[in-house]
């Protein structure tokens, strides 16, 4: 019934996607949207409709409208569901330079429409979904084709309908994330914590946090919450009954595992010399550009100097600086400049570190003139 009345319509597709973050472990997809002229509003469960493959054979070939792609794309790829052509509103919202890019105020100002928010932090995994989400949820995307038209002719009339190609070509074909090294040093607070005893204390009540919560699918911070993990890195209790009376352990999910949380604790206080984590994450990349002007002075300089004519650049095109340029390829390029540092190497050590061509044209002469500035 959905392929066929999706094949009834014409145009691109309105599509997006609702989680459960918050509520549910990782970031799966609990509800899918989809929209066409012609071809109706579809609400989609895909607990309940796990395969999806005939529907994912129909939708590839068409251009999607996402808002804020790359939000959505994984969890959408994880039932199947891969784009072979996006139009992202949020990112065109960028590049043209609009203020507000999120959909309602984006929506508001292109099309005079009041988007009626409220659940976008809900419990998607609810079933059965109550009315009211479910008119929020098709709203979503029955906006999006009219915003993408709007969006796509200003693109046009400005001279970035390539920029936006390029961009958008970009994202669907992006390859899978890295896992992220050491994923619990994102735990909160984490900056208190100075000592590596005290930071493998963080460390493992972190993973035994992670493996019960991807037991039980449940938000980790559901579970136990950051601020109770630095506290007892930063106040080690004496015994179970003294962790007990920690902020955060006395009551719910967090006394009910007390046993499972000291005997992290104790895991990581008998951890060698060798085996704790160091106080410093592993990098491949410079140093924070905090540190930039004590360790190395020039490159501080070509720093400061380029952030300056980059934000002249991005008023000059309406186009915030962030979206001219990855800032960690910029400081990349800084830190320790190819040499020699004509605009060819320069625009090539650009191209390996994920610049699109039209970024390469705007940005490359700016960082060549920074670079033979200093």
């Amino acid at each position: 019934r959905v392929i066929e009345g999706l094949a009834a319509g014409s145009g691109p597709l309105g599509v997006d996607a609702e989680r459960a973050s918050g509520f549910r472990y990782g970031q799966r997809a609990y509800l899918i949207q989809l929209y066409r002229h012609g071809g109706g509003t579809w609400l989609i469960d895909p607990i309940a409709l796990p395969d999806l493959s005939r529907l994912a054979a129909f939708l590839a070939p068409h251009e999607w409208i996402l808002h804020a792609a790359n939000q959505d794309l994984p969890c959408l790829a994880e039932v199947g569901l891969i784009p072979q052509q996006i139009f992202d509103t949020e990112l065109a919202g960028r590049l043209l330079g609009r203020e507000r890019v999120g959909l309602a105020p984006l929506v508001a100002a292109e099309l005079g429409w009041h988007l009626e928010k409220g659940h976008g932090a809900a419990d998607w995994s609810t079933r059965p979904l109550p009315e009211s989400w479910r008119r929020y949820a098709a709203l979503d995307v029955e906006v999006l084709p009219a915003l993408r038209d709007r969006l796509a002719r200003d693109l046009v009339a400005s001279g970035k309908w390539t920029w936006a190609e390029q961009e958008f070509q970009s994202i669907v074909t992006a390859p899978a994330p890295e896992p992220r090294l050491d994923p619990w040093r994102r735990t909160s607070g984490l900056h208190k914590v100075r000592t590596r005893r005290s930071l493998a204390v963080v460390q493992k009540l972190w993973e035994s946090r992670e493996e019960l919560a991807r037991e039980r699918d449940t938000a980790p911070g559901r579970i136990l919450q950051d601020a109770a993990i630095t506290s007892v890195a930063l106040n080690l209790p004496e015994s179970q009954q003294g962790l007990r009376a920690m902020q955060g352990f006395a009551r719910g999910p967090g006394a009910q595992h007390l046993g499972r949380w000291w005997s992290a604790i104790q895991n990581a206080l008998t951890l060698s010399e060798d085996e704790l984590p160091e106080l410093a994450p592993r990098s491949t990349g410079p140093p924070p550009a905090r540190n930039w002007a004590s360790r190395n002075p020039a490159a501080a300089q070509r720093l400061h100097k380029a952030k300056e004519a980059l934000a002249l650049l991005g008023e000059e095109h309406s186009v915030p600086v962030e979206n001219l340029a990855s800032p960690d390829a910029i400081r990349r390029v800084l830190w320790s400049p190819p040499m020699p540092g004509d605009a060819d190497t320069i625009r090539h050590e650009l191209q390996s570190l994920g610049l699109r061509e039209w970024q390469c044209d705007l940005v490359t002469p700016v960082i060549t003139e920074v670079l033979r500035s200093a």
